[in-house]
């Protein structure tokens, strides 16, 4: 177990903590320069970016998931309604399986590459 400040690198396997701004892009981006090979990342806007590791864009509710499709990887909100906690979690367990094999998430298969860089300071 370790506690990284932003832009540290990962140093030990297990459980990784990083302490980044909480911005989409900008949290993504620093997980995938920490050392990160995927991320979950939930929402609930569905906001659309990508990040240099696959970054799988799990939506906290169904209608959100039909509305933005196009960048929504998994819907966590079929748990509410249609299975079970444990049986979405399966599921989603099996989506990370399979991107780490090699399946592209909605933002590769559509060849966007973000990044964002947290400037601490003054900008003018």
């Amino acid at each position: 177990m370790d506690v990284l400040w932003y832009g540290d690198k990962i140093k030990q396997c297990g459980l990784n903590l990083l302490e980044s701004p909480g911005n989409d892009l900008v949290a993504s981006t620093a997980l995938a320069a920490a050392g990160a090979q995927i991320i979950l990342f939930t929402t609930g806007r569905g906001t659309p970016f990508a990040c240099p590791v696959p970054t799988i864009k799990i939506s906290s509710n169904t209608p959100l998931s039909k509305k933005k499709n196009n960048w929504i990887d998994f819907d966590a909100g079929i748990s509410l309604n249609d299975k079970t906690l444990s049986e979405c979690g399966n599921d989603l367990f099996k989506k990370v399986i399979s991107v780490a094999n090699g399946e592209k998430i909605k933002s590769e298969a559509d060849g966007y590459r973000d990044i964002a860089i947290f400037k601490k300071g003054v900008t003018l």
